[in-house]
C-alpha cells in the first residue's frame, strides 16, 4: 500500500473514472513491454519485515506513533495497527557476502528500534502472529493513525456489507467475527523482492509459486491466534478471511478472494495485472492526474499510479510489482509468504533458501511447473501452512525418466532435492560459499531436527501448561522467552524448549 492517500468520500462517478484509468494504465504497461523499455538485469533484491510492539510482560503495545517519532528514520514505517511497524532494507545486489551484509544491517536497525521502543516501555518482537494478541486488541480503534488505513478499512467493510467471519480449524477451532479488517494486522510477514526482466518474469513467478510450500514448511512461525492453537502457519487463512470482501453468496458463485494464491501458471507479467483488473473491483478509486498514454507518446515513463494502487489491494502470495528507479521502469516479484522471525539469522536463512531455490527452479530444463499441476501447488501450500515442518508435499518424481508426482515428507524433499538446488542457485547469483553454506546450513539443521519457530512456540506453550500455568499465562510466558531468545540471536533450531523463569502456581 505504501502510497500516501487522503481519506475522503467517493461519488458514483469515481469508480467508473478509475476503471477507465486502470484500462489506460494496462494499455501503457502493454506498450512498455512491447517497446522493451524495462531495466536490464541488475540482480537486485530487497527485504521488508513487519514487526510487533510488545511490553516486558509479552503483551501488545499500541504505541507505533510514539516509537516511530523516536526512531525518526525513513527505514521504518507504520503498518495497519498501532502495535505494528515495518522496516525496509535498501536494495542489494545478489552476490558476494550479501546475506552477511543484510544480517548486519538488520541487526543494527532492529537493535536501534528496540532501544527507542524501550523509551516508551515497549520492545520489538519478530514473529508471524504475536501469540498474546486478544480480540479486543484487533478493533478499529487500534488502526494506525494514517488516512490510507482508515480509508482501506472503510471501503473493504462497505464492499463486504457484513461482519468478517474468522473460522480456522486446526489443532483447535477458532470461530469469531470482526467489524473491521484489523485482524489482518495480526499477520506480520517478511517480503522478499527480486527485480526481474519481463522475459524472465513468468519463469521466476512460477518458480516462486512452486516454492511457497517448502518455504512455509521450514519457516512456519504463526501457530497461535486469540489464545487458540491453530495451523502451524495461521497467517494465510487469517489474512484471507480478514480481507474477504465476498459475502457467502459471492463465495458460492466462485468469486475470487482478494487474498489469493492464483489459479494457473503464467506466461507473462501482463497476465497478472490484467487478471487483477478483470477479477477485482477497486476498493480505493483514487485517480492520478497523469495520462499514461500521453506520457508514453511524449517519450516519458508513466507512473501507472492507478494500476500500482489497485495492485496493492490484491494480496497475492507472490505479487507482481511495477516500479520506476532513476527514470527507468522495472518489474519485481514480491514474495509475501514468510512470517517474520524468529531471529535475524533465521530471516536471512529463509531469504537465502528462497533466492537460491527460485533461481534454480526458474532455470531448470524441465521446469517444475510443467510437471506439477497448479492445483497441486496450491494444495501443497495449504498442507505446509497446516502442518509446518511435519507437512507432506506432492512433488514431481526425480530421475531423467521419472513421470508423475509422489507424496514426500517436506523435510526429505528439502534436504535431498531442494537444498542442493538452492545451493546451485546461490552459486549462479555469485554468492560466496561461506555465506551460502552458513545460511543454507540453518535450513538443513531445522529439517534435521524438525524444529522451526512454530514447533518451538507450541512445545514451549505445552511445557508451560504442564507446569500449571493458565493458557493466557503460558502464552505470555512463552512470548517473553521467545523475545529473550530472539534478542540473543541464535537460530531457532538451537533454542531449548521450555521456560527458564520460575513458575508460580497457586
Amino acid at each position: 500500500m505504501g502510497e500516501k492517500v487522503v481519506a475522503g468520500r467517493f461519488d458514483l462517478s469515481d469508480r467508473q473514472r478509475y476503471r477507465e484509468k486502470l484500462r489506460s494504465c494496462l494499455a501503457g504497461l502493454e506498450r512498455l513491454l512491447a517497446e522493451k523499455r524495462f531495466d536490464r538485469p541488475k540482480n537486485l533484491m530487497g527485504v521488508e519485515i513487519e514487526l510487533n510492539l510488545a511490553g516486558t510482560d509479552g503483551m501488545p503495545r499500541m504505541l507505533n506513533g510514539q516509537v516511530l517519532e523516536r526512531i525518526a528514520s525513513r527505514d521504518f514505517q507504520t503498518e495497519l495497527a498501532m502495535f505494528n511497524l515495518e522496516v525496509n532494507i535498501a536494495p542489494h545486489r545478489l552476490g558476494g557476502r550479501v546475506f552477511d551484509r543484510l544480517a548486519e544491517e538488520l541487526r543494527t536497525s532492529l537493535a536501534y528500534a528496540d532501544r527507542k521502543a524501550g523509551e516508551v516501555d515497549a520492545g520489538i518482537v519478530m514473529t508471524g502472529i504475536l501469540a498474546t494478541l486478544e480480540r479486543d486488541d484487533l478493533v478499529s480503534a487500534n488502526l494506525s493513525e494514517v488516512d490510507r488505513y482508515t480509508l482501506l478499512n472503510d471501503q473493504i467493510v462497505a464492499a463486504r456489507g457484513e461482519d468478517f467471519l474468522i473460522d480456522i480449524e486446526g489443532v483447535e477451532h477458532l470461530v469469531c467475527t470482526s467489524k473491521s479488517i484489523v485482524p489482518e494486522a495480526a499477520c506480520t510477514s517478511v517480503q522478499l523482492h527480486l527485480q526481474v526482466t519481463p522475459a524472465r518474469f513468468a519463469d521466476v513467478w512460477n518458480a516462486a509459486q512452486a516454492a511457497v510450500a517448502p518455504q512455509i514448511a521450514v519457516g512456519a512461525n504463526s501457530p497461535f491466534l486469540f489464545g487458540h492453537e491453530l495451523w502451524r502457519e495461521s497467517r494465510p487463512p487469517l489474512f484471507l478471511q480478514a480481507t474477504d470482501t465476498r459475502p457467502p453468496e459471492l463465495q458460492a458463485q466462485g468469486v475470487r478472494p482478494r487474498t489469493w494464491f492464483g489459479e494457473r501458471w503464467i506466461t507473462s507479467a501482463y497476465e497478472l495485472f490484467e487478471e487483477n483488473l478483470r477479477f477485482f473491483p477497486a476498493v480505493l478509486p483514487i485517480c492520478d492526474e497523469e495520462d499514461p498514454l500521453a506520457v508514453l507518446d511524449a517519450g516519458g515513463v508513466p507512473k501507472l499510479a492507478e494500476l500500482v494502487l489497485h495492485n496493492g489491494t490484491v494480496y497475492r502470495w507472490n505479487r507482481p510489482v511495477y516500479g520506476i528507479a532513476d527514470g527507468v521502469p522495472h518489474l519485481r516479484v514480491e514474495n509475501r509468504v514468510l512470517p517474520a522471525g524468529p531471529t535475524v539469522t533465521d530471516v536471512i536463512a529463509n531469504a537465502a533458501f528462497y533466492y537460491g531455490l527460485v533461481r534454480a527452479l526458474a532455470e531448470e530444463s524441465r521446469p517444475v511447473w510443467t510437471r506439477l499441476p497448479f492445483a497441486v501447488a496450491e494444495a501443497n501450500f495449504d498442507a505446509a501452512c497446516r502442518h509446518g515442518i511435519d507437512a507432506r508435499l506432492v512433488w514431481p518424481r526425480k530421475g531423467r525418466y521419472g513421470g508423475g508426482t509422489a507424496e514426500v515428507d517436506a523435510v526429505t524433499l528439502v534436504r535431498d532435492e531442494l537444498l542442493p538446488l538452492a545451493e546451485a542457485g546461490l552459486d549462479a547469483w555469485g554468492v560466496e560459499a561461506a555465506d551460502r553454506d552458513h545460511y543454507l546450513g540453518v535450513i538443513d539443521e531445522r529439517c534435521r531436527r524438525r524444529a522451526n519457530g512454530a514447533s518451538w512456540q507450541t512445545a514451549t506453550f505445552h511445557r508451560a501448561l504442564e507446569q500449571g500455568l493458565s493458557r493466557q499465562a503460558a502464552l505470555a510466558a512463552m512470548t517473553r522467552r521467545y523475545a529473550e531468545l530472539m534478542n540473543a540471536g541464535e537460530p531457532v533450531h538451537t533454542w531449548p524448549v521450555g521456560l527458564v523463569e520460575p513458575v508460580l502456581t497457586g
